[in-house]
């Protein structure tokens, strides 16, 4: 093996076309040498949410300008490279395809190496990309699509304490966004009106916090604040921008006290697994909010556990983390091949029963 290892990665899961470039010498902390993100808000904007035909368009279009961008930002060329990483799943199948069809493309013109890599693990090995953390961790990921706690002993090796059995999240912050009618994505636009409300003016649910364990439920909640809306519709003819944000406010108080508690059984749960030094990590979009970042931190040093949360360009969707997450894979003998496809689902804990559901299509999460 290779004492240093150059890795291009490549993310095109969801609505961000993204290529990076990840170095790491022996014995040295890891060196994002570039990171390339093509947002897609303008596209999607005026319907309301990510569409997944349009999405995919534009990855097409974007990957190869990408990749390019982010090979002259690194000063490298193809040959200073070890390995190609994509994202393989899961997500909007046509994105994930157009990415594992550059990657490949890549891979046959190079002669280099095929690394495919889930989204998820990207995700959860950041803390070891931005923070060098050592195995074993606690993490929450908390993102658009997928909310679960994972106890990560090793870049294969996730074990899910809990998890969403319905919406994500940041699904409901999107949702609550268009609810209210404010722009996407919903997650900054609902923060920025819950910095001028006031958190208890509604009685929202914390849904599930009256049964054990660590999973989670927010449909309940968002459904919770559509009836606020249209009760004081109905009662005013229309809400007033203090209305708005007493609303988004609210809600999002009902979600970190969610997580802030989940978040405790968790840490409770992987306490027993006796970590020598307990630490408790955060990615996905949904840990830029700062509100919810301050409430885990706060549980986590009730836990006397170390916190880590990644910077917030890191916690969104990029193709740094699977850059690093094929690098990681590829020190413990990983490989794939043109064979590689892609794949809408792609649990991370492989052995747990699925949160939602199986169908035709595998296992959600």
């Amino acid at each position: 093996m290779a004492a240093t290892l150059t890795i291009l990665g490549l993310e095109s899961s969801c609505d961000d076309t993204a290529a990076a470039v990840v170095r790491q010498r022996a014995g040295a902390r890891p060196e994002i040498l570039s990171s390339v993100v093509e947002g897609q808000t303008a596209l999607h904007a005026a319907f309301g949410g990510v569409v997944p035909e349009i999405a995919a368009r534009a990855h097409a279009e974007k990957l190869d300008l990408c990749v390019e961008q982010a090979m002259a930002e690194a000063a490298i060329g193809f040959d200073d490279l070890d390995a190609i990483a994509v994202t393989a799943g899961p997500g909007l199948i046509g994105g994930v395809l157009a990415g594992v069809m550059c990657a490949k493309g890549l891979a046959a013109a190079t002669g280099l190496p095929l690394v495919g890599v889930n989204h998820l693990a990207g995700h959860a090995l950041t803390p070891r990309l931005t923070d060098d953390l050592a195995f074993p961790y606690l993490m929450l990921l908390v993102s658009g699509g997928h909310a679960q706690f994972l106890l990560v002993r090793g870049a294969d090796d996730f074990r899910r304490l809990g998890g969403t059995i319905d919406d994500a999240p940041g699904e409901a912050f999107d949702k609550t966004a268009k609810l209210l009618g404010l722009p996407q994505p919903g997650g900054p636009a609902v923060e920025t009106e819950a910095a001028k409300g006031c958190a208890t003016r509604f009685a929202f649910p914390r849904p599930l916090l009256d049964r054990p364990g660590c999973d989670m439920s927010f449909s309940g909640l968002k459904t919770a604040l559509l009836r606020a809306r249209d009760a004081l519709v109905a009662e005013k003819g229309g809400l007033t921008r203090a209305d708005r944000a007493d609303l988004c406010a609210g809600f999002q108080a009902a979600v970190r006290d969610v997580l802030a508690e989940k978040s405790r059984r968790a840490l409770a749960a992987y306490s027993e697994t006796d970590p020598a030094q307990p630490a408790f990590a955060v990615a996905g979009g949904v840990a830029a909010n700062a509100a919810l970042r301050a409430a885990l931190k706060d549980v986590a040093a009730e836990a006397a556990a170390q916190f880590v949360a990644p910077p917030l360009a890191l916690c969104t969707d990029n193709a740094a983390m699977i850059a690093w997450a094929g690098l990681e894979m590829v020190r413990a003998g990983h490989r794939d091949d043109l064979t590689l496809t892609a794949r809408p689902r792609w649990p991370l804990d492989r052995t747990s029963p699925a949160l939602i559901g199986a169908g035709k299509k595998g296992a959600k999460a």
